[in-house]
């Protein structure tokens, strides 16, 4: 069983502006944004949760008007999917999920620049491109800027690829390491741009910078056989699947 990517999940939420510890579970919390995608929570390794403990997780999330959503890796706990699915849980999405290291990355020849955000301008201009890659699911924001400027600040990582016209033609995002790994996420290019190699420059980049800052390995998600193909060039290999739960009404 591994376990280092849902450890550094749940790493990853406690880091997040408010959390909420309950029931062998970690809410992260944001604040700024009522966003499922953003607020969610995520079990420790190992997890055994009683009803009880179900009831107050949701309680956490329905008192604070958020919906109660989970992203885990199951096999790292369990027990936890039957008890979420006892209290009316049901699957949004079930991903595979890829990991590369040192030794498999595999960084693309060619002239793509990748370079990093330095002003408010490149920060808008990457929300706004990523906004636009993935069809407006998560609405351009001066707070989704402002969080990829927190990202970039606090030991992540942002990189983009600079459109024709000064603005961004793709980007993503990799989180700061935790329990050895981190996570590349937000892999988006501009529809104008795209079958140019963006995202795999993208995402090599990505992971050689956190391999340079000391981390054993990055991981990411993949939706579709497309988006495989182009991680697994830069060195992914797949690794195991994440589980997304949501409870409705």
């Amino acid at each position: 069983m591994h376990t280092d990517v849902q450890n550094f999940a749940v790493a990853n939420l406690l880091r997040r502006p408010a959390t909420v510890e309950v029931g062998g579970f970690v809410v992260g919390i944001d604040p700024t944004t009522t966003s499922p995608y953003v607020n969610y929570a995520t079990p420790v390794p190992g997890a055994e949760p009683t009803g009880r403990d179900v009831g107050d997780l949701i309680g956490a999330f329905r008192e604070r008007g958020l919906k109660p959503r989970l992203e885990f890796a199951p096999d790292t706990a369990p027990a936890v999917e039957p008890a979420l699915r006892r209290a009316g849980f049901a699957t949004e999405a079930v991903h595979e999920y890829m990991v590369c290291t040192p030794a498999t990355l595999a960084v693309p020849t060619g002239s793509i620049e990748v370079v990093a955000p330095d002003t408010d301008e490149d920060y808008t201009a990457i929300d706004t491109a990523l906004s636009e890659a993935f069809g407006g699911e998560f609405p351009a924001s001066p707070e989704g800027a402002a969080r990829l400027r927190r990202t970039q600040e606090s030991g992540g990582a942002v990189r983009f690829v600079r459109a024709a016209d000064g603005g961004c033609a793709g980007a993503a995002v990799c989180s700061a390491p935790a329990h050895g790994t981190a996570e590349v996420a937000g892999v988006g290019t501009r529809s104008a741009y795209r079958g140019r190699g963006i995202a795999a420059a993208i995402t090599a980049a990505l992971a050689g910078t956190t391999f340079a800052g000391g981390a054993s390995s990055v991981w990411l998600e993949y939706s579709g056989d497309g988006s495989r193909r182009v991680y697994e060039r830069v060195g992914f290999r797949p690794r195991g699947t994440r589980l997304y739960l949501t409870l409705e009404g």
